[in-house]
C-alpha cells in the first residue's frame, strides 16, 4: 500500500532550524513530483515547496524563499525540507505530497498526502 509519512517536525525558538523527513513506500518517488504544504489553524493549505519530476527543479512559496529547502534522497526514497531562520508564522501543520500529474511548478497535487507532522515556532 503506498504512503507517506512525515517526521521531524518539533518547537524550536525563532531563528532556529528543523529538518522534515517524508518517507515513500509502496511507490518510487523518482517519478513523481513532490512537494511540501503547510496548514496553519483557522488558514487555508498552502504550498511552501516542490520538486518537478521531469528535471528535478525545485520551486519555493514567496514566503518561505531564502529560508527553506527542499531536497530528495532517491536511495532512501525520501524526501527532506531543511528549515532554517524560523518565525513564529511558519509554525503550522507540515505535510508532503506526491503526484505523477501535476503541472510542473504548481501546487495542485492530488495524488499521495502523508498525515502531516506539526511545527511550533515560538519563544
Amino acid at each position: 500500500q503506498a504512503q507517506l509519512v512525515e517526521s521531524g517536525g518539533g518547537w524550536v525558538q525563532p531563528g532556529g532550524s528543523l529538518r522534515l523527513s517524508c518517507v515513500a513506500s509502496g511507490f518510487t518517488l523518482d517519478y513523481y513530483s513532490i512537494a511540501w504544504f503547510r496548514q496553519a489553524p483557522g488558514k487555508e493549505r498552502e504550498g511552501v515547496s516542490g520538486i518537478v519530476a521531469r528535471d528535478g527543479r525545485t520551486y519555493y512559496s514567496d514566503s518561505v524563499k531564502g529560508r527553506f529547502t527542499i531536497s530528495r534522497d532517491s536511495a532512501k526514497n525520501t524526501i527532506y525540507l531543511q528549515m532554517d531562520s524560523l518565525k513564529p508564522e511558519d509554525t503550522a501543520h507540515y505535510y508532503c505530497a506526491a503526484d505523477r500529474t501535476v503541472v510542473p511548478g504548481t501546487w495542485r497535487f492530488l495524488g499521495y498526502w502523508g498525515q502531516g507532522t506539526p511545527v511550533t515556532v515560538s519563544s
